[in-house]
């Protein structure tokens, strides 16, 4: 197995909103934001090879929006999925698999493009499209407080390509790939586990949208069930503590990696690293 980061770009939301009820004084401490209040998140994708597969872990929000939806989101960086793929040695036709951990538009934009007819295809042509089934129903039938972030044109394309598979429970995707539900952000949501080398590296997704977040109370406006945030947090920690497991984030800016440890205060980050020094210690092993 071979891990790759796939970095598609930047996005900026107001800080208020990253961090729910826990007040700026305190959170401006562990993740700025500027004088808009507006804080700067990466959208980091994970490309997992193996032997007979390539499987990409969401994809970014793409580039088919509006200017005025873009404007709302202040995209920056020069980072993209499709170059990423590329600098990392593939191509889009290459990847076997893309597994959405959710379906609001900063995960799934850059699974759907138009072609050169502005028709709306899937980025991934040879590629199993992966979400969870109560995920899926939510998505296509959402709530008035998730409408905006489920866009029709991210989604609805991959089931009309037929390549769309929908998991009804947790379960070991393909080997060495652990898939755990976790509804307290969204309904649905999935974690990826990917067993590297012995250690579990975790897809934080929007579980664990930064290290700011791995307090309890730090819990995002957006989610849609905090009271079950907590729980999911809870019951996260009580195996990744006893796991040594490592967080892998999708949207802090600052930190690729961390790992977890106990503290008279509740669960904190133990060490920070990047992608490419967690496996040089894993492989050292």
């Amino acid at each position: 197995m071979k891990l790759h980061k796939i970095e598609t770009g930047n996005l900026k939301l107001d800080g208020g909103a990253m961090f729910g009820v826990v007040p700026k004084v305190i959170w401006n401490k562990l993740y700025p934001a500027n004088e808009n209040n507006l804080a700067n998140w990466a959208m980091r994708c994970l490309l997992v090879e193996t032997a007979d597969r390539k499987i990409l872990i969401d994809t970014g929000m793409g580039n088919k929006q509006s200017e005025k939806f873009f404007k709302h989101y202040y995209p920056n960086g020069d980072d993209t999925l499709e170059k990423s793929i590329e600098s990392a040695g593939f191509s889009c036709q290459e990847i076997t698999d893309v597994l959405l951990t959710h379906l609001h538009f900063d995960h799934v934009g850059g699974a759907v493009k138009y072609n050169s007819k502005g028709q709306a295809v899937t980025t991934f042509p040879n590629a199993t499209y992966h979400v969870s089934q109560t995920h899926w129903d939510l998505a296509t039938n959402p709530n008035a407080r998730e409408k905006a972030s489920f866009l029709g044109e991210n989604i609805l394309p991959i089931r009309s390509s037929g390549q769309l598979n929908l998991i009804s429970d947790e379960t070991e995707l393909f080997p060495n790939i652990q898939l755990k539900i976790y509804n307290g952000h969204t309904v649905g949501q999935i974690i990826p586990y990917v067993n590297y080398k012995g250690k579990d590296l975790i897809f934080g997704a929007d579980l664990f949208p930064s290290t700011a977040h791995i307090p309890m109370p730090y819990i995002m406006g957006y989610d849609t069930q905090p009271l079950i945030t907590l729980e999911d947090k809870e019951r996260f920690f009580e195996d990744a503590i006893k796991n040594d497991s490592v967080i892998f984030f999708e949207h802090d800016l600052y930190n690729e990696c961390c790992s977890l440890h106990q503290t008279p205060k509740g669960v904190r980050a133990k060490a920070t690293f990047t992608l490419a020094q967690f496996i040089e210690m894993q492989d050292a092993l």
